[in-house]
């Protein structure tokens, strides 16, 4: 058809095609089907529904739609979950690398003896300290830091200084993200570390730290044995008189963390002696700063601050001086007995409270500050162990100073009293085995008075064990009476390591041993022989039981406690009663009488010279084999108003009168005029 025609401008073709965009209905609003095509009328209304319709199918919207609504649940969920359920968390992240908080260490109380004298000190430490969470992640930057850090520590250090230190493999097990400082170089000199000081401003994660350490000014006793001594003896040179009775600090262990949570992981913390076992009291309560920090982790300004409290002091009842006369006395002896070692304890009968007590071989303390590992190592591998408390913890054979304790349980139970005699002809006889006396010929008639004077075996064989129709003690009341003294048991003084001793009974023998119970036995405990162990502690222990009448204090290290902010006294330790009247008062008496009849015609008659009275016993307890005995004393002075106790032991010093009862004299006369 011409489209020109009359008929093709009455009848126009549709304006788009039958299925065009898959619709019948092609009209557009505003445009004319009359004129010339293109032409607009506002006025008509034309249907445009199906024309602008969406031309992707229905089913593939509804798809695309739920698609990019599960997109924004889930960008909303994650949204919530980082902001609301861990927003706390990442802000104190976020925060961390602005604002941190740092613990503030308390100052450490310090130690006195009686007097006032300071034994110990806090003063100024320096460390060199890398904080993981300040470093930067990329491995290259941070091995450039590490290499610049060494490469100033080899510029700035003196010659003597060991720099070699392993970063890396300190900071391997940190969390990348720990904000806690980890110490990677101790102990510098301040000009050291004032010269690191700014070459570090730009290193970051690493610092320097200032903190208080542990100076230990006691003074050093005379060494004990020659320079010569093979093996030599690392543990006794610059020894401390002090270092058992105070212990020594050191890095807190993962263990020690595990009891102390709230201590950090470079912390110190008392390791031994009195450091340990007033270690709260010591340590004080932490401080803390909140502080801004740069991109560096640098400090750039103090926002608040809380201060710490200072730990308490202790002044303990030790004296000085007394120590410093008793060590030096006992390596003395030590020495001329060709022997190595040696303890003495002295106390206060009336109180319990402990005036000296020293241990050798002893060990410089400051070693486990600011020594090497080498120093450790070789303390560790000394062969006399100077470790060892021997004081409290080495347990030995008694020896005849036991026989105080057999007396007057053999008093207090009847078998004997002030009159009754044993005839000595130098032991007794019992099937095939002799039990001797240590005179030859024996004592001849001996009474208690004379046995304790004279320490008559064969009368201590009697009244312990019995011999024929004369019952003795029997092992056990000799166990009975040895625990009332305080034997077999821990006395309770405050620093730990304390050691029980040892008193056999037929029930061990039997378990242990696999033989039964014979009075031989019983005859040798009764003289401190065989299988019975005693600590210095515990026979000083029960002779100020003696000499006080018969109440066993509890010994103890502190006399008291006060605050160094404002010297108030916060604690006063009082005397502790263990026991008292444990025998009668006139059974203690006549005890006391034969000690003191020991140093008039017996066998610690050297004392008798003294400007003061004195009381005692001496002991040699074997140890078998080719070894020489051991040496002790034991006493009290003066006789009718005793305020000091005297116990010494030189291990395989040989005769007790020939080697302790001489180092008593000169502690006693020191004592006499001094005190």
């Amino acid at each position: 058809m011409d489209p020109f025609s009359p008929q093709a401008q009455s009848n126009p073709p549709p304006l788009f095609p039958k299925k065009w965009w898959g619709r019948k209905n092609n009209k557009i609003q505003g445009f004319s089907l009359q004129k010339s095509q293109g032409d607009y009328f506002p006025s008509k209304q034309i249907d445009t529904k199906g024309l602008l319709s969406s031309p992707i199918e229905k089913k593939r919207i509804y798809i695309l739609s739920l698609l990019i609504m599960i997109s924004f649940t889930i960008l909303g969920g994650r949204v919530i979950w980082l902001q609301g359920v861990h927003g706390q968390k990442y802000r104190n992240i976020a925060e961390g690398n602005r604002i941190r908080i740092v613990r503030i260490q308390p100052n450490r109380g310090l130690i006195y003896d009686r007097n006032l004298k300071p034994l110990v000190k806090n003063t100024a430490y320096f460390s060199l300290s890398v904080t993981p969470g300040d470093l930067p992640r990329d491995e290259g930057k941070r091995e450039e830091i590490f290499n610049k850090l060494i490469q100033i520590l080899e510029q700035t250090s003196s010659d003597d200084e060991e720099n070699a230190i392993d970063i890396k493999n300190v900071v391997k097990n940190a969390s990348p993200y720990s904000y806690q400082p980890i110490i990677i170089k101790k102990d510098l000199s301040y000009t050291h570390a004032m010269s690191l000081l700014v070459q570090l401003e730009d290193l970051p994660g690493i610092s320097l730290l200032t903190s208080a350490r542990r100076n230990y000014i006691q003074p050093e006793a005379d060494l004990p044995f020659s320079p010569e001594a093979n093996p030599p003896l690392a543990g006794t040179e610059n020894a401390g008189m002090f270092s058992h009775i105070l212990g020594y600090v050191g890095k807190i262990s993962p263990e020690e963390r595990e009891r102390y949570p709230d201590y950090a992981l470079n912390d110190f913390i008392g390791k031994t002696g009195i450091e340990l076992q007033y270690e709260k009291i010591l340590r004080g309560k932490f401080g803390q700063k909140r502080i801004e920090v740069n991109s560096l982790g640098k400090e750039e300004r103090v926002e608040s601050r809380k201060h710490p409290q200072s730990g308490y002091d202790l002044i303990l009842s030790i004296d000085g001086e007394l120590q410093e006369k008793i060590a030096n006395t006992l390596t003395k002896y030590i020495k001329r007995a060709g022997s190595h070692a040696g303890a003495a304890v002295s106390l206060d009968p009336k109180t319990g409270e402990v005036l000296a007590i020293a241990s050798f071989p002893s060990y410089n303390n400051n070693i486990f500050i600011s020594g090497t590992q080498n120093e450790y190592q070789a303390l560790v591998d000394d062969p006399y162990k100077p470790f060892v408390f021997r004081a409290i913890s080495g347990e030995y054979p008694s020896g005849s100073v036991i026989k105080p304790v057999i007396a007057a349980g053999a008093l207090n139970e009847g078998i004997i009293d002030e009159n009754t005699t044993v005839n000595s002809y130098g032991g007794i006889t019992v099937g095939k085995w002799i039990f001797k006396d240590w005179k030859e010929g024996g004592h001849g008639l001996t009474n208690v008075i004379k046995a304790l004077a004279e320490s008559v075996n064969t009368f201590f064989y009697y009244i312990g064990g019995g011999f024929k129709n004369f019952k003795g003690l029997g092992i056990d009341n000799i166990n009975s009476y040895a625990r009332m003294f305080g034997l077999a048991e821990k006395t309770g003084i405050d620093v730990p390591g304390e050691r029980l001793g040892f008193v056999a009974t037929p029930e061990w023998k039997k378990e242990v041993k696999k033989e039964q119970w014979y009075i031989g036995d019983t005859y040798h405990i009764s003289i401190g022989q065989g299988d019975i162990l005693v600590t210095p502690i515990q026979v000083a222990h029960y002779t100020a039981a003696i000499a006080n009448g018969g109440t066993l204090f509890r010994p103890h290290l502190v006399k008291y406690i006060q605050n160094p902010e404002n010297g108030e006294i916060q604690q006063v330790i009082d005397p502790e009663i263990i026991n008292s009247e444990i025998i009668k008062q006139e059974y203690i008496n006549i005890v006391k009488h034969g000690m003191r009849a020991a140093v008039t015609q017996g066998s610690a008659i050297r004392l008798s010279y003294l400007p003061i009275k004195v009381a005692g016993k001496t002991g040699t307890a074997e140890v078998g084999g080719d070894k020489k005995p051991h040496a002790w004393f034991t006493g009290f002075a003066p006789y009718e108003d005793p305020d000091i106790v005297i116990t010494i032991l030189v291990e395989n010093g040989g005769e007790g009168s020939a080697v302790a009862v001489p180092a008593a004299y000169e502690i006693l006369d020191w004592w006499a005029q001094q005190k």
